[in-house]
């Protein structure tokens, strides 16, 4: 059967963009109150304080819960991948760890159990990577637009937390191209080892970010069409899945580089796009640093990991739980007996 349904468009996509819901600051007014009265020192619990308010805002509710966190996977191949020699593994690595996703075998299955979230894995037509960026454009309007859609699927009713993260060879360089679009520099100041290129394999990667950006300099007149241009179909579906669960009043966490690279895109429509987000980890891939820095933001974690596949998001998801648990589960001061400063 013939698919009748009309494309999706990059306007639409601007437009929705433009209409995100804020926070609910009534829950956020409620958890700094009981976060006063709460049987500690202001302050002792640090950033757990913070996720608590950030999680009562984007949830609107108080006190916010983690009971029913999803982490979702976007996998994808990229054309530059295949003809430019910017990864240590061939393509086929990314259809092959879906695999060992869905057979439970990856870091991510056991990050996700041992947080209990629910583990979702979605591909984007992995037997037909995204075109070649040193040549033009890596996406049509349509693909693209298409694919951030998609990902708004991920987000469904009654989440407490959408974790996002993505598999696909050669991301990090398209993360980098990306970044360099979006905020300047030079292609070396971005690129970084990935899964594990030497020297000459990083020399590759910033050859090819340096030629994509000069091919595709003439069309990238906006954020979405550097996602178009340069970008994969997993970085549109993640952006998309941000969107849906702002929509939607569901947290989110962002992954590593390439993740937190999908939502700059959004970031650089509208700085606000991504409040109800947070990093769960710094990777150590050096341009997730650098970005991180451009935007303003500061991850939940600081562990060296570089694997992608949400295994960052997914570990701190235990954090997000503590925070909230700690806020809802604590007596207060008078709750306790106990008594407060001055008293």
């Amino acid at each position: 059967m013939t698919d009748t349904r009309p494309a999706v468009t990059f306007d639409e996509m601007r437009d929705l963009a433009r209409k995100l819901p804020g926070p609910d600051l009534e829950a956020g007014t409620a958890a700094r109150e009981r976060e006063r009265r709460l049987t500690k020192p202001a302050g002792a619990l640090g950033r757990l304080e913070e996720i608590a308010w950030f999680m009562a805002c984007w949830q609107q509710r108080h006190p916010p819960q983690c009971r029913h966190p999803r982490v979702a996977v976007f996998a994808g191949n990229h054309g530059v991948a295949v003809h430019q020699g910017v990864s240590a593994f061939p393509v086929d690595v990314t259809k092959q760890m879906i695999a060992n996703f869905r057979g439970g075998g990856a870091a991510v299955n056991q990050l996700c159990a041992l947080a209990d979230a629910d583990l979702r894995v979605y591909e984007l037509d992995l037997d037909n990577p995204t075109d070649d960026f040193t040549a033009g454009p890596a996406m049509t309007e349509t693909g693209c637009a298409q694919a951030m859609a998609y990902g708004m699927m991920a987000c469904d009713q009654g989440l407490d937390l959408l974790c996002l993260g993505e598999m696909g060879i050669g991301n990090t360089t398209v993360a980098s191209a990306i970044c360099t679009a979006l905020f300047g520099g030079e292609a070396e100041d971005w690129v970084g080892p990935g899964t594990g290129v030497d020297a000459d394999g990083l020399k590759r990667k910033a050859d090819a970010v340096a030629r994509g950006i000069a091919a595709n300099k003439a069309a990238m007149t906006d954020p979405l069409e550097v996602l178009r241009c340069v970008g994969g179909f997993e970085f549109a579906a993640i952006a998309g899945a941000i969107l849906a669960a702002r929509l939607a009043r569901t947290p989110v966490l962002l992954d590593g580089f390439a993740c937190t690279t999908a939502a700059a895109v959004l970031w650089a429509l509208d700085p606000k796009a991504i409040d109800h987000c947070l990093i769960a980890h710094v990777s150590a891939e050096p341009g997730h640093r650098r970005l991180l820095d451009r935007i303003g933001r500061q991850a939940i974690l600081d562990l060296d990991m570089r694997l992608g596949e949400a295994s960052g998001a997914a570990l701190a998801i235990n954090v997000v739980k503590a925070a909230v648990d700690c806020h809802a589960g604590m007596a207060t001061f008078d709750e306790a007996g106990v008594s407060g400063k001055g008293s």
